[in-house]
């Protein structure tokens, strides 16, 4: 990577880490990565449709493989602490899963290949909403658009030595959602619980064959429920506990299984319901879907790690966490790989974390690999 390029994209991480935006709010961010690349980028197309992603595309011509990649740029609700010269200026928000580094990094590549051209055409994308598992949804419709053949898409990963490149075949990260289950009983005074309809104990119940449901005898693939909240009843000691809810996030390697246990634990709690005299109903929020790596496409990403001489390394298992990037992977084919931001580095979502700036080299190297990008 030439090491002007390099200077620029490093400043602008710094500054996109100064001004960090949640989900759905990333006005200034989206703005000023077009910015960049219209200041940067002359040779390529920036497709602005007024829409919360953008992207920009360099084509190489008719017959070409139709290449994108993607990058995030959302950040967290998690205050900045440690002291860094382009430390968080926004109170309560801050980019603690590097996505400011994703987005520089593929701003970074964009740079090369506009000024050494690829054998490609090629996609830049730039998505809103990762955190929430909405972007991708929303910005997968460019893969019809352009006729996408392979997406590509990088995490910064602590816990992988600084630099390294992790891949894996199959499953990369699990599905998840978040799961509401909302009962409704009926109020009675304290002393006369016999005449109310409480669903604490319906509650308990759920709750006590959530092991049952997840159990590794009744799945090929590792299945998780996480109690995320119980909330029944009030402070009130004087009226008998009449609504409440169970809130948790399930998780699967497999999504048929999460699917499963979703439909395991629905039809538990109308069932107790229906005996109990319950009003259910369920709410869903943050739906990822299981994200699957094509063995083609990370194979092409060893190939270039090879022929270029980056340490790579294979991901021995899927990451729990999810990703919607698994949007992209169930219309085209492609892969989702990962570089090392260090042994010991602050985890994501974090306090002390921090996107390291020296692994943009390397996922700008990558991609020009992947892209047929001149060194």
């Amino acid at each position: 990577m030439e090491k002007e390029n390099l200077q620029l994209v490093t400043d602008l991480r710094h500054e996109l880490h100064t001004h960090p935006e949640l989900s759905y709010g990333e006005v200034w961010t989206r703005q000023r990565l077009i910015n960049f690349l219209k200041e940067h980028t002359p040779n390529l197309e920036i497709i602005d449709e007024g829409k919360k992603y953008f992207y920009a595309a360099y084509r190489a011509g008719e017959g070409k493989k139709n290449i994108a990649f993607r990058a995030d740029f959302d950040a967290l609700p998690i205050p900045e602490t440690i002291d860094i010269p382009w430390g968080s200026t926004i109170p309560g928000v801050a980019h603690k899963c590097g996505h400011d580094g994703h987005s520089s990094s593929l701003a970074g590549f964009a740079l090369e290949v506009d000024q050494k051209g690829a054998d490609h055409n090629i996609f830049f994308l730039f998505q809103h909403a990762e955190e929430t598992a909405q972007g991708a949804i929303e910005a997968q419709e460019i893969l019809q658009k352009e006729k996408i053949d392979e997406i590509y898409g990088f995490h910064n990963m602590p816990g992988i030595p600084l630099k390294t490149v992790s891949i894996i075949d199959g499953t990369a990260h699990f599905a998840s959602r978040g799961m509401s289950i909302k009962m409704i009983g009926l109020p009675s005074h304290a002393s006369e619980p016999e005449k109310g309809i409480n669903p604490s104990y319906a509650i308990a119940k759920i709750i006590g064959a959530i092991p049952k449901f997840t159990s590794s005898e009744n799945n090929e693939g590792l299945v998780l429920c996480t109690i995320i909240q119980i909330d029944v009843g009030s402070e009130n000691y004087g009226i008998a506990a009449h609504s409440g809810a169970l809130k948790m996030t399930i998780r699967a390697e497999i999504e048929d299984e999460l699917n499963q246990l979703q439909k395991k634990l629905e039809d538990f709690a109308k069932q107790l319901g229906e005996a109990q005299g319950i009003k259910v109903s369920f709410q869903y929020n943050d739906i990822f879907p299981e994200t699957v790596n094509t063995k083609e496409c990370s194979d092409i990403v060893r190939n270039v790690c090879t022929k270029k001489r980056l340490a790579w390394e294979e991901l021995p298992k899927p990451y729990r966490a999810s990703e919607d990037f698994g949007e992209y992977l169930k219309q085209v084919k492609g892969s989702y790989f990962y570089v090392g931001s260090g042994e010991n580095h602050p985890g994501l979502h974090t306090l002390d974390y921090d996107f390291p700036d020296e692994i943009i080299e390397t996922v700008v190297e990558v991609y020009k690999g992947i892209s047929g990008t001149k060194s």
